[in-house]
Order: C-alpha cells, then sequence, then structure tokens
C-alpha cells in the first residue's frame, strides 16, 4: 500500500514539476519530480532549521523561555544517558545522536498531522540513517584504534576460535543496519496504515483519537530505541577493552525493553 500526501502533490504540481520541466526533466505518468518522502524530508529539515534559528535568537541566561527550558531537559538526559552508555568522551557524539534523536522522532509524529506523511514510514529513509550510524561508529573505532586492531577483536580472545568469531561479528555487524531500518520502518508504517484506515472506514477523529496518542507514545518510544541502540554500537566500537560481550549485554537489554514497551500497545 502507498500512501500519497496531498501537501507533496502540492507542492509537486505548482513548485517541483515546473522547476523539473524547467530543467528538462519529465517524470512519467502518475509520478512526480519528488517522491513524497523526499518532500517530507524537506519539510521536516525546513521545520528544524527555522525552529533552531527561532530558539537561538531567544536564548537567554536570565530570562529563559518554556521552548530553550523544554531544549535544555532534552539536550542533557540525552548527554546524560549517553555518558551511561559511552562513557565519559560521549559529549563529541552529540551531534549526531542528538540530530538523528530530534529527526526521527519529528519526522514520525509528522504522520500525525492530517495532509503529511511520516519519511520514516519509507524504507529508503530509515535505511539511510541506519547506513549513516553503521558507517559512523565503524569509522570513530577504525579511527581511535587502527584499523588492524578495529578487525581483530572480531575474532575474540581465543585463537582458535577466531576464524568463526570472526564471520560471526562480521556478519553481526552487517545485519546492525538492517534492523535499525526495518524496525523503524515497520513501526510506523503500520502505525500511519492503523490511523489511516480508522479514519476512512471508522468513525474519522474519533476511535483513532485514542489510537493516535498511542502512536505518539509508539513514535517517541522508536525514536529512543534507534538513538539507544545507536549509543550501544558506538559504546562498542570507541571502549577501551574493546569488548563485545558488554555491547551484546546493553543490545540484549534494550531489545527486551522494546519488546516490554511495545507489548501493551500491541494489546491496545
Amino acid at each position: 500500500m502507498h500512501e500519497t500526501s496531498p501537501v507533496s502533490n502540492f507542492l509537486n504540481t505548482y513548485i517541483f514539476d515546473p522547476i523539473g520541466r524547467a530543467l528538462g526533466f519529465h517524470p512519467g505518468a502518475g509520478h512526480h519530480a519528488v517522491p513524497d518522502h523526499i518532500v517530507m524530508i524537506l519539510l521536516v529539515a525546513i521545520v528544524l532549521v527555522l525552529f533552531a534559528a527561532w530558539l537561538r535568537r531567544r536564548l537567554s541566561v536570565d530570562n529563559p523561555t518554556p521552548a530553550q527550558h523544554l531544549v535544555e531537559v532534552v539536550f542533557e538526559a540525552i548527554q546524560n544517558l549517553m555518558k551511561e552508555v559511552i562513557g565519559p568522551e560521549s559529549r563529541r557524539f552529540t551531534p549526531l545522536i542528538g540530530t538523528l534523536g530530534i529527526y526521527i522522532l519529528v519526522g514520525n509524529i509528522l504522520g500525525m498531522v492530517p495532509g503529511f506523511i511520516s519519511p520514516t514510514s519509507n524504507l529508503n529513509v530509515t535505511a539511510s540513517c541506519a547506513l549513516t550510524v553503521f558507517v559512523y561508529y565503524n569509522y570513530h573505532g577504525i579511527r581511535k584504534h587502527g584499523f588492524a586492531n578495529y578487525m581483530k577483536h572480531f575474532g575474540g580472545p581465543v585463537i582458535w576460535m577466531a576464524p568463526f568469531l570472526f564471520l560471526i561479528e562480521i556478519v553481526s555487524h552487517l545485519a546492525r543496519p538492517f534492523s535499525l531500518s526495518v524496525r523503524l520502518f515497520g513501526n510506523i508504517f503500520a502505525e500511519e496504515l492503523i490511523i489511516s484506515s480508522l479514519n476512512q472506514y471508522i468513525f474519522p477523529f474519533l476511535v483513532s483519537t485514542i489510537v493516535m496518542l498511542l502512536a505518539l507514545l509508539l513514535s517517541t518510544i522508536q525514536a529512543f530505541i534507534f538513538i539507544m541502540l545507536t549509543m550501544v554500537y558506538i559504546s562498542g566500537a570507541v571502549e577501551e577493552t574493546h569488548g563485545e560481550s558488554h555491547g551484546a549485554v546493553h543490545e540484549a537489554d534494550i531489545h527486551r525493553t522494546t519488546h516490554k514497551s511495545e507489548a501493551p500497545l500491541a494489546a491496545a
């Protein structure tokens, strides 16, 4: 099922399609110059940039605004969590983790606004975020330990088991982008599908109001899980001992927490 966005159709019809034709690009019948999920990504980026510019002008030490209080609380919570998971050197990873968390959360919630769709309900978007995380944590792991030492840890401490463990670890790491992207995509796509079906075939904005509240909670949880797993992957790549078991335990705990958190939503 492919859901189209009225907002995206409007922007394509009056802005992007004319620009595309002027540049010599002629999309096929039934298609637009810019796909819906790309339009939604652009809108999310514009909203976040405008909000950051607006907030920056109103930053004050003596008389902070409610918006500044909220941002400071969220920022401090993320930094404290990063310090617990990654360690004392976690501050340098704040730009990526903070940006991913805010971007994914806003993208998840955007689909709850009539006329819009969540960009994170498209697998291309979630896969791009997951691949960014994959490249980022491996880059920092190689940068800190060197390529040879970073690859060496995949074999583990037992020499005769090293070839088997190396293959298992490589497959495990390659599966991480798939796991991150499909989990986020599947949850948000299902959420939008349920809300859209309720609004279209049952009582519009009556029964679905309760579901939308649950969807808001689910959107927040999914954004949190994504950045939490990102922290765990970074921690495993840059920690001094570089122990695999420590990262695996963290990841297993997060997966258990995920299932416990989503169980009441599924039951509802």
